[in-house]
Order: C-alpha cells, then sequence, then structure tokens
C-alpha cells in the first residue's frame, strides 16, 4: 500500500504534514517519528482502520503540544537551576561555572563548556534536547560541568563522570539511538 498523507497542526496552528506508512511488522501499537523537514512519519500496524489512522493523528498532536509545554518550560533560569541541582547531587557542590544557557546554532554537539579565556566557565547546552528525558539532560549538564574540572576526555574525565553520574552509559546509548534513528553519525569521543 502507498503511503498516505493527512495534515495535523502543531500547538501553533502551523500545518504539519503525517505521512502515513503501514507496516506489517507492527500488529498492535504504532510508532512516529520526527523528520528533518519537520514532517512527521507515523507507522502503523498493516491492518489499522481509518478510525484507527484519526485516533492515532489526534494522539500525535496532543504529544506535539505536551512537547512544546515542556520546552517552554525549560528556560535559561530552568536550566541554572538544573545544573545547581546536578551539581549538589552528583558533583557534592563541587564544580563552579560562570554562566549556563540553551543555544540554538549547535548543529553538531550538544553542549560546549569553555575554559580560560573570557568565557571561562560558560556552558551552552543545545536546544535540540530541550525535549529530551530529564535524565539525559542532566547526563549532558553532568558531561559539561565534568569538563570544569576535566578540559580534555581522556580516561580520568570519563571514571569521573562514570563515577558522579550513574546514568552515564545509559545516557550515551539514549544519544547513540536518536542519531542511528536519524541517520546521523554521533561522534562522541572515545574514552
Amino acid at each position: 500500500m502507498k503511503d498516505e498523507r493527512h495534515l495535523i497542526h502543531d500547538p501553533e496552528g502551523k500545518p504539519v504534514t503525517v505521512v502515513v506508512r503501514r507496516d506489517r511488522r507492527l500488529t498492535k501499537s504504532a510508532r512516529w517519528t520526527r523528520e528533518k523537514n519537520g514532517d512527521v512519519v507515523l507507522r502503523i500496524p498493516f491492518h489499522a482502520t481509518s478510525s484507527d489512522i484519526k485516533r492515532l493523528l489526534g494522539q500525535v498532536e496532543s504529544k506535539l503540544k505536551r512537547q512544546l509545554q515542556r520546552t517552554s518550560l525549560r528556560t535559561d533560569a530552568e536550566l541554572q537551576a538544573r545544573a545547581e541541582a546536578v551539581n549538589r547531587k552528583y558533583f557534592k557542590g563541587e564544580i563552579s561555572w560562570n554562566a549556563i544557557r540553551w543555544v540554538s546554532n549547535m548543529r553538531q554537539r550538544l553542549g560546549s563548556c569553555t575554559t580560560d579565556g573570557p568565557t571561562d566557565g560558560h556552558i551552552r547546552i543545545s536546544d535540540r534536547i530541550r525535549n529530551w528525558p530529564d535524565w539525559v539532560i542532566d547526563y549532558v549538564v553532568a558531561h559539561e560541568l565534568a569538563h570544569r574540572k576535566y578540559p580534555h576526555h581522556g580516561p580520568e574525565f570519563w571514571a569521573y563522570l562514570k563515577a558522579a553520574y550513574p546514568l552515564t552509559e545509559r545516557a550515551r546509548g539514549f544519544i547513540q539511538g536518536v542519531g542511528f534513528a536519524k541517520g546521523e553519525v554521533v561522534d562522541e569521543d572515545e574514552e
């Protein structure tokens, strides 16, 4: 069967194309992903009915709304509070930095931390991850905080980060999975 195209609206009222693709491997549940061009690809069980499709389109719209609401709550002030909490919980409050903020100009990296110079201690986190799970955002923040003690990736850096943040490997796996699903090579520095 050919893909069907449907139109829904995001929370801001902008139209979003949903490509509905029947998948013989799915028997009960549906899966959807957001493409780089903004379209949504919704994979559904092969024998889904038109009423199933209508219901699933409504679920996608609701999910987009929840993602926008969650993203809008994640401000620079919230990021600062999150970094302070991560520092207290995982680093016993020993890390200091000068500023942390969301940025929209990072396309490859998830975060960066400057050392030395006029911007020493400035941490930037890519806003591409704003709707990711809290524990993954905490990992990215912890990763950048760890750079305050170990500026370069190396055995000491990774040992310090893994000892401090217990979900390090799980978060790295999540990041690799997101990259794989999007067809992108995730080039995280090796241990």
